[in-house]
Formats: structure tokens, sequence, C-alpha cells
């Protein structure tokens, strides 16, 4: 038994949405199985089911640098923050 992972979408611009897991013997009775549990009431138009264990995973430590960067935010409050202890911290 393979686990896999179900998204679906829309039509449109809406993008793809995780949805749930299920586990299947193969890929095609994952379709079937993603199919009946997921798209009951047409909640999708597009579906992708991907086996867990073919998806990529960044580790922790590959994603952190990415983590410290405040002046990414729109709203600008983190910057600020961080001009202040600067500035306080200088004397």
């Amino acid at each position: 038994m393979h686990v896999y992972e179900v998204f679906i979408k829309k039509d449109g611009r809406d993008e793809f949405r995780h949805v749930g897991a299920l586990e299947a013997a193969n890929d095609d009775l994952a379709l079937v199985l993603a199919r009946e549990s997921y798209l009951r009431r047409a909640e999708g138009d597009r579906m992708w089911v991907v086996r867990r264990d073919h998806v990529v995973a960044a580790a922790d430590d590959f994603v952190e640098p990415n983590a410290d960067k405040p002046h990414r935010h729109h709203d600008g409050a983190a910057v600020a923050a961080r001009r202040k202890a600067a500035r306080q911290s200088q004397g």
C-alpha cells in the first residue's frame, strides 16, 4: 500500500489545493478512490494524485536562510522594528 496526496482545482484561475490523503495499492486505484472521495459533489474539475514518497521535501536547514527576511513583508512593521532596535543598540 502507498500513501497518496490529493489535490483538486476548479477550472479557471484558482490554484490546485490539497484536499487530503488516501492509501491505495496502485496508481489506478488511487485515482478511483480520490475521485470517489474528493470529487463526489463536483468540488473540482481537475485532480492531481501524487504518491507521497515521490514528493521532494526540503530539509529545515535548506529553508532556514529565507526565514529572516523582514524586508519582504509588505506592511513594513518588521523592518521598522529591526531599524528601531539597531538605533537603540548603537546608542
